[in-house]
C-alpha cells in the first residue's frame, strides 16, 4: 500500500511539473507573441539597403523597364500618331520635360544636321564653363583657321577680323544668332587647339549619349559627312536644354547681334564702314548686324531657340522650342524643301507652327510628382519586419492629353494601390502595387510598385506567431 501511495504522489508532482512547464511554456509564447505583436504593430520603417541591394535593384529596373528609362519615349498611353501637313522629310516633337514622342516622321533617317551641328559645340563650351575652365567674359584669341576671310564659300559669319578683341559670350553670340562658321572655328581651337580635337570631343559626347548615328567631321556644320536623325537631335536638344537652361535666354533667343563693335577693334582700327566687294578683308572694322536665323522667334507664342541648318545635302533643318504656362516642346525638321532661302524659311515656319500648335492645342504637363515616392510595408513571417515598395521607375512629368482640360486639373486624380502588411517573401522587383494617374477617373499613367529587397522565411516559431499576429494587426 505505502508502495502505490508513493507512485501516486510521485505521478501527481509529475503532472504538477509538467503543468507547471507546460504553462511556463504557454507563457513564455503569449510573452513571445504580445511582443513580436507589438514590435510588428510599431514597425513603419524598414532598414536601409546595402549598397550591394540597391545596386542590384537599379541595375534590375534600368534592364526591365529600359523603355520607360530612355531620353526619349512613347505616351505611356495610346495616342495615335497624328496626320500633319508637315512639308520637311523628316521630323520628330517632343515634350521637353517628360521626354514623351508625341509625334514622328522618318525619325531615324540619317541626315547631315548641318549648322545644328553647333549645338554639340554649344554644348562642349558650356560643359567648359560649368567646370570653371572658362568664362563667359574672358578674351579669346582668334587663329588665323577663324579669321572670317579664311572661311569656305558661302559661308554664314559672324565676321571675326584679325587682330579682334573679342570674348567668349560673344562668340557664342555669334555662334548662335548669326551661325557664324568663324566662331565655329575660334571655339574649337580654343578649347582643344586643333578642329581634330575638338570633334572628337563632340563625337565623344555622341557616344556617351548613345547616339549612333551621330557623328562629326568640323564643329561648324559645313561639310556634308556630319550625320545624325531627328530622334538624335531631339534627344541630344533635350539633354543640352536640361543641363544647359540658361543657354536660352543668353543666347538662343536674342533676336540680333551686331559685330565687330568698337571695342572689338584691332589696334590702331579705325571704327567705320568697309567695302567688301572685292572679298572679305583681314581686317574688319564695320559693324554688322545680323538677325537671329531662327525665324520663328517673335512669331510664335513662347518661342525662345534652338538653331537652323541649311547645306544643300541637308535642306532646311530646325530644331526649335518653345514654352508656355511651364510647358516646354522641341521639333526637330530635316530635310525642309525650298529652292532659295525665302522658300526654306517659309518651310521652318510653316512646319515649326504646325508641330507646336499641335503640341499646345492637344497636350500639357502635370506637374504634381510628390506622390512618387517610397511606401512601406509590413512583412509577416519573414526575417525582415518591413520593407519599402517604390516606384519601378521615376518619370520627370507627365505629359497629358489636355484638349478639354487647359489650365483646370479638377478632373486629374492620384490613386496609390499597395499592400500595407504581407504574410509572404517577395523578390527585389517584385510588383506589390501601382501609382495611377487618372484624368476624369479614367487611368493615363500606371506606374508599377515593386519590392525594394527579396525577404527571406523566418523560423517555424516566429512564422507561426506572425500568423497569428498578421490577423491581430
Amino acid at each position: 500500500m505505502e508502495i502505490q501511495s508513493q507512485k501516486k504522489t510521485r505521478k501527481k508532482a509529475a503532472g504538477k511539473i509538467g503543468l507547471i512547464i507546460f504553462s511556463a511554456v504557454i507563457l513564455s509564447y503569449a510573452v513571445l507573441f504580445f511582443a513580436r505583436c507589438i514590435t510588428l504593430s510599431k514597425t513603419n520603417i524598414a532598414e536601409e539597403l546595402s549598397f550591394e541591394q540597391e545596386n542590384s535593384l537599379y541595375q534590375y529596373l534600368k534592364s526591365a523597364y529600359t523603355v520607360e528609362n530612355q531620353v526619349l519615349h512613347p505616351l505611356p498611353y495610346s495616342y495615335e500618331n497624328p496626320k500633319l501637313n508637315v512639308l520637311a522629310e523628316a521630323a520628330i516633337l517632343i515634350d521637353v520635360n517628360t521626354g514623351d514622342i508625341l509625334y514622328t516622321k522618318n525619325p531615324d533617317r540619317v541626315i547631315p544636321p548641318a549648322s545644328m551641328t553647333k549645338l554639340f559645340a554649344m554644348y562642349v563650351v558650356d560643359e567648359e564653363v560649368s567646370a570653371g575652365r572658362l568664362s563667359y567674359d574672358q578674351i579669346i584669341p582668334i587663329p588665323e583657321e577663324a579669321l572670317a576671310c579664311n572661311m569656305p564659300p558661302h559661308s554664314s559669319l559672324m565676321f571675326l577680323g584679325e587682330g579682334h578683341v573679342v570674348t567668349l559670350e560673344e562668340l557664342l553670340l555669334g555662334l548662335s544668332i548669326c551661325s557664324g562658321n568663324d566662331a565655329a572655328y575660334a571655339l574649337a581651337y580654343t578649347i582643344c587647339g586643333t578642329m581634330e580635337a575638338f570633334v572628337e570631343r563632340m563625337n565623344q559626347i555622341a557616344v556617351d549619349l548613345g547616339l549612333e548615328n551621330t557623328h562629326f567631321v568640323e564643329s561648324s556644320g559645313y561639310s556634308e559627312l556630319n550625320t545624325t536623325t531627328p530622334r538624335e537631335m531631339a534627344k541630344f536638344c533635350r539633354i543640352y536644354l536640361t543641363e544647359h537652361p540658361d543657354s536660352l535666354k543668353k543666347f538662343h533667343s536674342v533676336s540680333s547681334f551686331t559685330y565687330p563693335k568698337k571695342h572689338n577693334m584691332a589696334p590702331g582700327d579705325v571704327y567705320g564702314a568697309q567695302d567688301f566687294s572685292q572679298g572679305l578683308p583681314r581686317h574688319i572694322t564695320m559693324g554688322i548686324t545680323q538677325s537671329n536665323t531662327n525665324p520663328l522667334l517673335g512669331k510664335l507664342a513662347g518661342c525662345d531657340g534652338l538653331k537652323t541648318g541649311y547645306i544643300d545635302e541637308s535642306g532646311y533643318n530646325l530644331s526649335l522650342t518653345a514654352q508656355r504656362n511651364g510647358t516646354r516642346f522641341l521639333s526637330v525638321t530635316m530635310q525642309g524643301p525650298g529652292r532659295n532661302s525665302t522658300e526654306g524659311q517659309q518651310g521652318r515656319v510653316k512646319d515649326g507652327l504646325t508641330l507646336m500648335n499641335y503640341a499646345f492645342e492637344n497636350f500639357s504637363d502635370f506637374k504634381e510628382t510628390g506622390f512618387i515616392k517610397s511606401y512601406f510595408v509590413k512583412s509577416y513571417g519573414t526575417k525582415e519586419t518591413g520593407f519599402n515598395i517604390v516606384p519601378a521607375y521615376i518619370p520627370d512629368g507627365f505629359c497629358i492629353p489636355s484638349k478639354d482640360l487647359g489650365e483646370n486639373y479638377s478632373k486629374m486624380s492620384v490613386t496609390v494601390n499597395h499592400p500595407v502588411k504581407i504574410k509572404d517573401t517577395v523578390e527585389a522587383g517584385e510588383i506589390l502595387g501601382s501609382i495611377d494617374l487618372k484624368y476624369d477617373d479614367k487611368v493615363i499613367v500606371s506606374i508599377p510598385l515593386v519590392a525594394d529587397r527579396t525577404t527571406s522565411k523566418s523560423n517555424f516559431i516566429i512564422s507561426f506567431t506572425d500568423k497569428l499576429c498578421y490577423n491581430f494587426d
